[in-house]
């Protein structure tokens, strides 16, 4: 059985060859945007769903099921790098970062959750597997994740490069299941989402993971009150922040324009998207 269920994309373009040939690896082709995405229907929309099912649903709930649709809507985006050529992922996984404080402030540690089929998912099963995969994670009562974590405790400095390359040639590049040896499978999904909003930052640029072979990673900033023009009136609107860093051997100014164009209009217009209230 093998780590991802890939099919490989033949019919690339001239460009997207030339990007693959220019940069070898994750660690050089980054391109970083910002987009200001209008929150006050959203944040509406929260308020009426929490008061509706009791569920403390959250922007990075909104953001899960939204980040989804856009991978939906441009598959290119939802895919690896193997031996050099691009693969297309079949199923859509979301990525949270999940900061861990039991072990008191001066040990804060990150881990994270996915929810994999995120696109087919209502935001009530979103809520559900997410908060209860998180809940796992904070409470150190994921398995898997405990023993890779304890894993690589033990692993001594100078070996954790090699190590991190070796585990990702083997998972990706030969696309090998090493669950039986406490490596999950597909531990990162298709995109990682970190929600820096909750750390009190409006703009933030997260760099690319090269062994986890993620080509899109989003940071989310705090939702707050600013002054826009609308129909040449200045109003006072709740605005967020999303900052994008993608993987420019995938991704180009074509798709980015695609792609926050399908997440501006889920997140500007929740009622026509979202779960029906």
């Amino acid at each position: 059985m093998p780590n991802l269920d890939l099919v490989r994309k033949d019919d690339v373009s001239s460009f997207r060859k030339i990007a693959i040939g220019t940069w070898q690896t994750a660690y050089d082709p980054s391109v970083y945007g910002t987009m200001e995405l209008r929150m006050d229907e959203a944040m509406r929309y929260l308020a009426e769903f929490r008061e509706k099912t009791g569920k403390k649903l959250t922007i990075s709930h909104l953001m899960a099921k939204a980040a989804a649709m856009v991978l939906k809507e441009t598959p290119e985006a939802n895919a690896i790098m193997r031996w050099n050529r691009v693969y297309l992922r079949k199923r859509i996984g979301i990525f949270f970062q999940v900061v861990l404080t039991d072990e008191g402030p001066t040990k804060i540690d990150l881990s994270g959750a996915t929810v994999y089929d995120t696109e087919q998912k209502s935001l009530s099963q979103i809520y559900d597997e997410f908060n209860e995969k998180v809940n796992k994670v904070r409470a150190r009562q994921d398995p898997a994740l405990e023993k890779t974590r304890g894993t690589f405790l033990k692993i001594p400095y100078f070996a954790l490069n090699r190590l991190l390359k070796l585990i990702s040639f083997l998972t990706y590049t030969l696309n090998l299941d090493l669950s039986g040896v406490g490596i999950p499978n597909d531990p990162f999904g298709s995109m990682m989402i970190t929600n820096v909003g909750s750390l009190g930052l409006d703009v933030a640029y997260v760099p690319l993971v090269p062994y986890s072979r993620v080509p899109i990673l989003l940071a989310v900033g705090m939702v707050k009150e600013r002054a826009i023009v609308v129909d040449g009136k200045i109003i006072v609107a709740k605005m967020m922040s999303v900052n994008a860093t993608f993987d420019h051997r995938f991704i180009d100014g074509f798709h980015a324009a695609s792609m926050s164009r399908i997440l501006r209009e889920w997140i500007e217009h929740p009622y026509e998207h979202f779960d029906k209230l």
